[in-house]
C-alpha cells in the first residue's frame, strides 16, 4: 500500500513536480504562491509550444522547519514550464518596462473542450498571464540551492 508524500519529506530536497490535471495544478499553485520574477525571465517559444518562467520561489514546504530552527525562511530559484501552449496573453503587465519584478499569487485552470483550456497566472497588482493550452502539462523544478529570503519574512496577505 502506498501513501502520499508530505511537505516534511520534501523539505530538504529540490522539488520536481508535474501537473497533468487541475488537482495537480493546485499543488503547484500553492508551492509557487508569492514567487517573484523579473519580467525578463518570461520565456515563450511559440514554435515549441512552450512557456516558462524562472521564479524565485518561497519555500512553503520548509516554513515550519525554519521556524522550529529559529532561522529565516528560504527561497529557491525554480523553473515553471508549460507545454502544449497555443497562445499567451497578458493583462495589466507593462512588457516594455524591463525593470519590473512581478509576484505570482496563484495558478488556475479554466477547462475548455476535450483536454484544452486556459492556464491563468494571477499576479499581484491586478496583472495576469493567460495561456491557451491544448492539454494541461506543467512542470515545477527547483534549479538552485535554497537561499535565505532577502526580506527574512514569510509573505503575508492581508484579509
Amino acid at each position: 500500500m502506498s501513501r502520499d508524500a508530505t511537505f516534511q519529506e520534501g523539505g530538504e530536497t529540490p522539488l520536481n513536480l508535474g501537473a497533468l490535471d487541475a488537482d495537480d495544478l493546485q499543488v503547484v499553485s500553492a508551492l509557487t504562491q508569492d514567487a517573484v520574477f523579473p519580467i525578463t525571465e518570461i520565456g515563450w517559444k511559440p514554435g515549441q509550444h512552450r512557456f516558462a518562467l524562472l521564479l524565485n520561489r518561497f519555500r512553503w514546504e520548509d516554513r515550519a522547519a525554519a521556524a522550529a530552527r529559529g532561522r529565516a525562511p528560504e527561497r529557491v530559484q525554480a523553473v515553471l514550464s508549460v507545454n502544449n501552449v497555443l497562445g499567451v496573453a497578458s493583462q495589466g503587465v507593462d512588457r516594455s518596462d524591463r525593470d519590473v519584478v512581478l509576484s505570482l499569487l496563484s495558478i488556475g485552470f479554466e477547462p475548455g473542450e476535450d483536454a484544452a483550456g486556459h492556464i491563468l497566472l494571477t499576479l499581484a497588482g491586478d496583472g495576469a498571464l493567460r495561456l491557451a493550452v491544448e492539454a494541461l502539462d506543467v512542470t515545477l523544478r527547483d534549479v538552485t540551492r535554497p537561499y535565505l529570503a532577502p526580506s527574512r519574512q514569510v509573505p503575508e496577505h492581508p484579509e
